[in-house]
């Protein structure tokens, strides 16, 4: 009985160190799909915390286009999928340079909105292909 109670104290005394190691979010972004896919621009890496909004604006025009893409095309090909980043950095320059930083957040929500009405038809595309 001894050895029992003894083996099921250690089971749940080291399970939730097991669990929290899993729960550690993960730097890596590596991904099995489209792995030559062009790296995000340096220049947005190293953005200044304060002006993060921008980054993300940015990010997420990048997805909505690509998307966007992807259902008008019919296609899910990795250069499809992630192209380089020059089309999302353009319209950030052209439309939203002098804008403050409330316009550019609620521009993100519109990309973001739109990405995800798009999401399930370019999954749907991407899949078939396995590329998603």
């Amino acid at each position: 009985m001894r050895t029992a109670l003894l083996c099921i104290s250690i089971t749940v005394v080291g399970f939730p160190a097991a669990a929290e190691r899993d729960l550690v979010p993960s730097l890596d972004s590596a991904s099995d799909v489209c792995i030559d896919r062009p790296a995000e621009p340096e220049r947005m890496q190293n953005i200044a915390v304060r002006e993060a909004y921008k980054r993300v604006l940015v990010q997420d025009t990048y997805r909505a286009q690509n998307l966007e893409r992807i259902v008008e095309t019919g296609s899910c090909t990795c250069d499809t999928r992630f192209p380089s980043w020059e089309a999302a950095e353009t319209e950030f320059r052209e439309r939203f340079t002098t804008a403050e930083r409330w316009e550019m957040l609620e521009a993100s929500d519109t990309y973001n909105r739109r990405a995800n009405a798009l999401g399930p038809d370019a999954m749907a595309i991407c899949e078939a292909v396995g590329n998603w």
